[in-house]
């Protein structure tokens, strides 16, 4: 690590308040109609953001609807108490899956390395099927966005490859101090 990177990342501090969406109409539905809240990749989501030391402001579950994914996005990010958002689930490739799309219209600025490196791990692990694989990222009203498929493996391989070790230095870039 650079000497430049090194200073960055010891003035970084961490998230004071994550909203973690889950993209999924099933989920959604499920809860819906049982009361019963199964939301695996949330779940672990939230709990590996507090292990280490981030606070989550809040989750949502939402179904894979252009409209209401990008209402709870807009949201999110006139929030003040939200300074960063993590989304899980509807990246995959069907039409239903918005995720993407929607942040992307969202983003002042992408960073293309977040999917680039996704991709490139999950081929490490999963072969050629993570050609499959979209995720991405971006800054939007000053706050790093992060769309993740939404499997508990994807997850983990985000948050610990990629999502945990940067959000403190994203943050810092982020916010312009």
């Amino acid at each position: 690590m650079s000497e430049t990177s090194r200073l960055h990342k010891s003035k970084a501090r961490n998230a004071r308040g994550v909203l973690v969406v889950t993209c999924s109409t099933s989920r959604s539905r499920h809860r819906q109609g049982s009361g019963c809240d199964r939301d695996p990749s949330g779940d672990l989501i939230e709990s590996r953001l507090r292990e280490h030391g981030h606070i989550v402001h809040s989750r949502r579950l939402v179904p894979d609807d252009r409209d209401i994914l990008l209402s709870t996005l807009k949201d999110a990010l006139q929030d003040p108490e939200v300074d960063s958002i993590i989304v899980t689930g509807g990246t995959g490739i069907s039409e239903d899956d918005v995720t993407i799309e929607v942040a992307q219209q969202l983003f002042d600025k992408e960073l293309p390395g977040f999917g680039e490196f996704f991709r490139r791990i999950s081929y490490d692990e999963i072969g050629s099927a993570a050609l499959l694989t979209r995720a991405a990222a971006g800054i939007a009203s000053r706050k790093p966005v992060f769309c993740i498929p939404g499997s508990p493996d994807a997850v983990s391989r985000a948050l610990d490859r990629l999502i945990l070790p940067e959000l403190p230095h994203i943050l810092l870039h982020a916010r312009g101090s």
